[in-house]
Order: C-alpha cells, then sequence, then structure tokens
C-alpha cells in the first residue's frame, strides 16, 4: 500500500515537471543557503584559529605599554632580557621565554636586494612560535651570548633574494645587513599570512646581535611566554603580572605598563563570536525553507482543487480517508525532499568555490547537510498536512460532480 501510494506521488510530481521544479525552487535556495552560510561561517572560524595558532600555542605575549605592541613611548619602559629569565625561573608551568626585538632593515645577497623585518631572539623563539626549519640549523649557544654574525632567513625572504632555483637555499651564504654582514645558518620553514602580516618575511639575528650591531639597545620589544600543554593560563597570567609588577616597581596603586596578550582566550573568543554569526546567518538563510514551505502548500491546494474528481472516485470505490490524506502528504515530502537533496548538491558546489574564493578552508559538516534533509521533508509534512487533510475530507458525492 504505502510502495502503491509513493509511486503514485512520484507519478504526479513527474506529471507536471515545470511546475514541481518552481514548487521546489524554495526549498533548493533555502537549503542551499543553510549550509552554504554554515560551511563558510566554519571555514572562517578555522581560518582565524589557524592564523593565531600560526602564533603560537598556549602563547602569551607580553609588551610594554597598555596595548600590544605598545612600545616604549610615553615614558613607559620596555623590557630587558633579564626579565625573560625571571619569569623563566620563577613561574611554575611556563615552557619557554623568547625575549624579542625587532627592526626593520634592507637585506642584501646574490645581487640582490629586500626590505624585511629583522627580530632578534634567542632559540626558546622556535618553541613559542611553532617555527620549524626547512634547511640548517639554530643558533649554538655561544652565538647567542657572543651575538656572532650569524642569521636565518624567512621563506619570502630566501625566495625574494635566491629565487626558486633548485639548490639555492642561501645557507653558507652572506647576507649584509645595514652596516654588517652575517652567515645564513637556516632557512625557516613557511608559515603564510599571519594575524601580523607575511610572517615568512623575516629574518631571524640571536638578540644579542640585534641589540649590538642594529638597535644600540639593550631593551626588548616583547617577551613570548609559552604556557606547559594542560596550564591554566588565569593563574599562570595572575602570576606573571605579578611578577612583572614587582620587576618594574610598581606601587600598589599604579596601573600596569605592560600589556598581556593570551592567544589562547583570543581564540576561544573569536571561534565563540563566530559561532553566534554562523548560527545568526543560518537561521536568516532558513527563513527561507518557510517560504519555499508556503509554496509547496499553495501548489498542493491548487493541485487537491484540479484533481478533486479523481479524489472522489477513489473515495467512491473504497479508499479510505487516512490512504487519501496519506497519499497527497506523501506527495509534499516528495517535493519538499527532492528541493533539500538538490539543495544539498548546490549548497556543495558553491560553498566549495566560494571558500576558495574568500581564501578559508572548505568545511562538510554532515551533521548540518543531514538536519536540512530532515527538516525539508519535516517541512513538507508541516505544509502538506492541510492541503491532504482537505482532500481526505471531501465528499465523495459533490466530488464527483465537480467539472
Amino acid at each position: 500500500m504505502l510502495l502503491s501510494i509513493l509511486m503514485l506521488a512520484l507519478r504526479s510530481v513527474r506529471r507536471n515537471m515545470l511546475r514541481s521544479f518552481l514548487t521546489i525552487l524554495g526549498m533548493v535556495i533555502g537549503v542551499s543557503a543553510v549550509i552554504t552560510m554554515v560551511a563558510l561561517g566554519n571555514g572562517a572560524t578555522q581560518a582565524i584559529e589557524d592564523k593565531l595558532t600560526s602564533l603560537g600555542t598556549n602563547l602569551l605575549m607580553v609588551s610594554p605599554g597598555q596595548r600590544l605592541g605598545g612600545g616604549g613611548g610615553g615614558g613607559v619602559p620596555q623590557f630587558i632580557e633579564a626579565d625573560s629569565d625571571a619569569i623563566l625561573a620563577q613561574i611554575g608551568g611556563v615552557a619557554a621565554v623568547a625575549p624579542q626585538g625587532r627592526a626593520s632593515a634592507t637585506v642584501v645577497a646574490n645581487g640582490r636586494h629586500w626590505a624585511t623585518t629583522l627580530v632578534g631572539s634567542n632559540n626558546a623563539w622556535f618553541d613559542t612560535g611553532n617555527w620549524q626549519l626547512a634547511s640548517g640549523r639554530q643558533f649554538t649557544d655561544k652565538e647567542q651570548q657572543a651575538g656572532a654574525a650569524v642569521c636565518l632567513v624567512g621563506e619570502t625572504v630566501r625566495r625574494e633574494l635566491w629565487g626558486n632555483t633548485v639548490g639555492q637555499t642561501g645557507l653558507g651564504q652572506p647576507l649584509r645587513v645595514r652596516q654588517f654582514s652575517c652567515e645564513v645558518v637556516g632557512v625557516l620553514a613557511a608559515k603564510g599570512q599571519g594575524g601580523m602580516g607575511d610572517q615568512d618575511d623575516t629574518v631571524l639575528l640571536p638578540l644579542h646581535t640585534l641589540q649590538r650591531r642594529v638597535t644600540g639597545s639593550h631593551k626588548v620589544g616583547i617577551l613570548l611566554v609559552s604556557m606547559q600543554p594542560g596550564s591554566d593560563s588565569g593563574p599562570l597570567k595572575a602570576s606573571l603580572r605579578q611578577l612583572l609588577r614587582e620587576r618594574r616597581h610598581l606601587a600598589e596603586g599604579d596601573d600596569d605598563n605592560f600589556n598581556i596578550f593570551d592567544t589562547q582566550q583570543l581564540a576561544q573568543t573569536l571561534s565563540s563570536t563566530m559561532a553566534v554569526l554562523t548560527s545568526l546567518l543560518g537561521a536568516v538563510a532558513a527563513v527561507s525553507l518557510l517560504v519555499g514551505g508556503i509554496g509547496i502548500m499553495n501548489i498542493m491546494l491548487v493541485s487537491v482543487t484540479e484533481r478533486t474528481h479523481e479524489i472522489g472516485l477513489r473515495l467512491a470505490v473504497g479508499a479510505l480517508e487516512g490512504e487519501v490524506l496519506l497519499q497527497f502528504l506523501i506527495e509534499a515530502v516528495v517535493l519538499s525532499a527532492l528541493g533539500g537533496m538538490i539543495g544539498m548538491v548546490v549548497a556543495t558546489v558553491a560553498s566549495y568555490w566560494l571558500s576558495r574564493l574568500m581564501g578559508v578552508p572548505y568545511q562538510f559538516d554532515l551533521a548540518i547537510n543531514l538536519l536540512s534533509l530532515l527538516f525539508s521533508a519535516a517541512i513538507g509534512v508541516l505544509f502538506g498536512y492541510m492541503p491532504a487533510r482537505r482532500a481526505a475530507r471531501m465528499d465523495p458525492i459533490e466530488a464527483l460532480r465537480h467539472e
């Protein structure tokens, strides 16, 4: 019986192909809009998380001033290397601390020049920033202490100075930085764009080398503090704040003249914000599903009117009201489910290409696809019930008299 009714419903849909397509168009648009919005929202969230992760895992960035990168302007003192040693020695849960200085310079090598960012730090910089080596080595302890003329280059600098020729890594080659020349002992693995621009456009020097030969100051612009896995950032930040206040001789009523930036907390905040925005966009797109449901109900009412004589004939030869109700209800569900399936295909193609266009990862969410399909079928039941009920309650005699 159920199979027979299903075949009747499919025959009715096939009999009016153009009208059926126009009927389910609202469902197609609604389902594809919901799935596409959720996919793009998830992709954007993943892109943000990836960029923050590239800065470092469980990373605290401590800078002078009231905001990140505030610098030492306005009489705000900068940090010194001893501050990083004190943090590593006195605060539990800290995995590594990297003092970091920065400067801009034009570097020259292989007959080419390139304007880039100079970063001065120690080998803890690799751990705090999740940096890997493509080739070469890190600094030796002796090179770090003596401020030796050695450096590592990022992938962008390597490409601009030595090109993409096979074997041209720049290792062992001299690199002129302002008034001195340093030996390239390593090439950093590519990381791409980050929150502060191209992360590969950098030249890494030992901190003492940068201080003595470039900046002429022993001050440190920023402290990178990497927490041990599983550490609670709340107590650790409180201990870090207290230690820095003591070292910077701040009285109890004085405001902090430094800022602690928690990448993990920022990632969680941005992820939750993006989740809310994604849900909001999905809810707005879901309104079109209701519009599609109203369209199905309208066409089903027209179909009931057109097939009044057929309904009366079926009731007259013994069809039960429940069977007539089920027939029209299944027709509505078939229409809405068909629209849902087409919408899933459209959404998959659209979200894939839009993700590539926007530069975010493509995220296929099986749960939202199945939920959209079930929701579209439920809309068929909801909006198809009234036309089906109207058909089932027809008087057979009056229906047979209908022209």
